[in-house]
């Protein structure tokens, strides 16, 4: 019951910084340079145009331009401001919303803006922002601004559903071992959607990837650009698929990372992703197997199966909380993002089995704390066709199981709220995005959270992509200082240099 990278979370975790599991708080200023003209690109993956773009749900730049960007100093190199959007693009003279957004401005001559997302749904791009600006390459930095644009449910515009997710749902069992099992999810899940559709249900129908990506291009606008540079991670993958089938035209340069794939249904990309995360176990317990010094090999699998089933029996001692099997999962999969936190996860395990769980429970909240699950489950909901009753999700939970036995069941559980769900679905598309310059696809083989498998679809489905493949672990790699991606992706970037077909590389070159 991880949630989905959650699809691609906010913990798009680097060893660079090893500060992307937290939402940290950045304030770094910058002189406020309030209105900086743009230069044309320089030849770079699509040349500048005066077109407005022919997406087939294109917004013209005026047409539901309600806001002004006034940036102001907010701490060292970072301009910050609020922005105006429209809750409603068919009704764009209706109610407006207030959307953060934050640059750190290019430092040298200037392309344009590169907007940047973590992923979540739920992590704040603002956030995130001048944390990656810190591990890019100076090739990228001096020449865009690094731009975040928090997703509308998050920052100004943030939604509270009144629930504290972290301590009343991912504390629950989601592997269904009894009626009792079944009814305490159901009930939980049950009170949180009713608490969501009481604090915030005039807003649900309207905070879905379609409009997020609207309001980037709002933000484009407001900044004098007449195109956009995308660098996205994880769930942010998809806004920049939505953005460029919605605006081609005004696509001047586009890169996804940890890419979640459009298209099929709720409960299958869920599936996927529990697979994924097997995977990613496997290459875990294989390392911690073949190191004498690892505190639970030779038999890793053993030992995590051990204290699996302590949890499911009783609560493991702990402090703040004791272990229980909903803890366990959440701290097992999170560790599982990034190669670092292996052996925190070793060391964790090894202490559960010693009577004292407070590592895995440690884990678990450094996952639960690092995004907004409010605006997760608000998200998911609209962009995936679900099942129509829980019943039939937590069915398809317990067939996930057969090739995820680790993870099938918790993590489509995790989505059984969406069966509830108040707002309607309008499930997302695969994109083509005909009209775009290439499109540079980055994937890595054993990521856990959005399958390599699903970068190698997208590639496929675009109209004009090519795939840039990462032999290695983790969920998201550009910017984590692997020099043949970060050079890779500043020459596309820069100077609309793509990768061969096929290209591949590993941490060591």
């Amino acid at each position: 019951m991880i949630p989905s990278c959650r699809n691609g979370r906010t913990s798009r975790a680097t060893a660079a910084t090893a500060a992307v599991v937290a939402t940290l708080l950045l304030v770094t200023a910058c002189a406020s340079e309030a209105d900086r003209s743009p230069l044309e690109s320089t030849g770079a993956p699509g040349e500048a145009t005066t077109t407005t773009g022919s997406g087939t749900d294109d917004t013209s730049d005026t047409a539901a331009a309600v806001g002004e960007l006034a940036w102001e100093s907010c701490g060292g190199d970072v301009e910050c401001a609020e922005f105006e959007v429209p809750v409603d693009y068919d009704d764009p003279e209706g109610d407006t919303l207030a959307i953060s957004v934050n640059r750190v401005p290019a430092t040298g001559d200037r392309i344009g803006a590169l907007f940047v997302n973590p992923g979540g749904p739920g992590g704040t791009a603002t956030d995130f922002a001048p944390q990656l600006a810190g591990v890019l390459p100076s090739a990228i930095t001096e020449r865009f601004d690094i731009v975040g644009v928090d997703p509308r449910g998050l920052g100004a515009s943030d939604i509270n559903c009144g629930v504290d997710v972290a301590s009343e749902l991912y504390t629950l069992d989601y592997s269904i071992d009894s009626d009792e099992d079944e009814d305490v999810l159901l009930d939980a899940s049950q009170e949180y959607v009713d608490s969501c559709e009481a604090n915030v249900g005039d807003l649900l129908p309207h905070l879905g990837t379609a409009d997020v990506a609207r309001d980037i291009d709002q933000v484009r606008a407001a900044m004098g650009d007449e195109q956009a540079n995308l660098l996205m991670f994880s769930y942010g993958t998809a806004i920049a698929q939505v953005y460029a089938e919605l605006f081609p035209e005004r696509v001047r340069a586009m890169v996804i990372d940890g890419v979640v794939e459009l298209g099929p249904t709720g409960v299958e990309t869920a599936a996927a992703q529990a697979v994924g995360f097997e995977s990613a176990l496997a290459a875990f317990i294989e390392d911690c197997d073949s190191d004498d010094t690892c505190p639970i090999g030779p038999d890793a699998e053993a030992a995590i199966d051990e204290l699996t089933a302590r949890t499911e029996e009783q609560p493991v001692p702990a402090s703040p909380r004791d272990l229980g099997p909903g803890d366990m999962q959440v701290g097992l999969a999170g560790a599982l993002y990034a190669e670092f936190l292996w052996p925190e996860l070793a060391a964790a395990v090894a202490d559960g089995l010693d009577g004292d769980g407070s590592g895995m429970v440690a884990l678990a909240d450094s996952y639960t704390q690092s995004g907004d699950f409010d605006i997760y489950f608000a998200v998911n909901c609209i962009d995936f066709a679900w099942p129509s009753s829980p019943e039939e999700l937590l069915a398809d939970g317990e067939a996930a199981n057969a090739d995820a036995p680790h993870f099938g069941e918790a993590i489509v559980n995790d989505y059984v709220r969406c069966a509830m769900w108040p707002a309607p679905a309008e499930p997302l598309e695969a994109v083509t995005a005909s009209g775009t310059p290439t499109i540079l696809v980055v994937g890595t083989t054993n990521d856990p959270a959005t399958p390599y498998a699903q970068a190698e679809r997208v590639a496929e489905s675009l109209d004009d992509a090519v795939l840039l493949t990462y032999e290695g672990e983790g969920h998201g790699v550009v910017g984590n200082g692997v020099p043949c991606i970060d050079d890779a992706v500043a020459a596309y970037l820069v100077d609309g240099d793509t990768p061969e077909a096929g290209a591949s590389c590993s941490g060591a070159g």
